[in-house]
């Protein structure tokens, strides 16, 4: 084989490889995710808490531990204070982002009120729209679920794989 049709065979062979390639894209592995039942108990505050802990350690996201346990634990509080039954605690990390979800069985959507000078309650929400870059919350069969989201710098190779 002469050099020119050397040449010509590894050329198409590399065009064909590509067009294998291009054709088939590479699969993204699945997001991390992990999700909890809570009972409708008041030791489920604490215990959100450390499951965030362990998770966000596990996921080598401990920098965004502090916030997310605070805001967790103010969704399950809500949870409890507000709905019957179950609750649902769910953590994903997807595209640079550590979402925390909590389910309950009550339908209505949180809304933030004034909470008064003395008033011991009627702040979570507003902690929740100030240290979380996005939140909300979405309609279930059951219920609803009450999101947030905060943004994670640099992901661990355990999170994103």
């Amino acid at each position: 084989m002469n050099r020119y049709a050397r040449f010509r065979h590894r050329l198409r062979t590399t065009v064909l490889q590509l067009g294998e390639r291009v054709a088939r894209p590479p699969e993204e592995p699945p997001a991390p995710e992990a999700s909890w039942s809570l009972p409708p108990e008041p030791f489920s505050v604490p215990r959100a808490r450390r499951l965030v802990r362990a998770r966000l350690t596990e996921w080598g996201l401990e920098e965004q531990s502090e916030v997310a346990e605070l805001l967790v634990s103010e969704l399950v509080t809500n949870a409890l204070d507000h709905a019957r039954g179950a609750i649902r605690l769910t953590l994903c990390c997807q595209d640079g982002l550590l979402r925390c979800e909590v389910e309950d069985a009550h339908p209505v959507a949180p809304r933030m009120r004034r909470a008064g000078e003395d008033d011991e309650n009627g702040r979570g929400l507003y902690m929740l729209d100030l240290l979380s870059c996005c939140w909300g919350s979405d309609r279930t069969p059951a219920g609803k679920v009450v999101w947030f989201e905060l943004p994670v710098d640099a992901l661990s190779e355990d999170c994103v794989a």
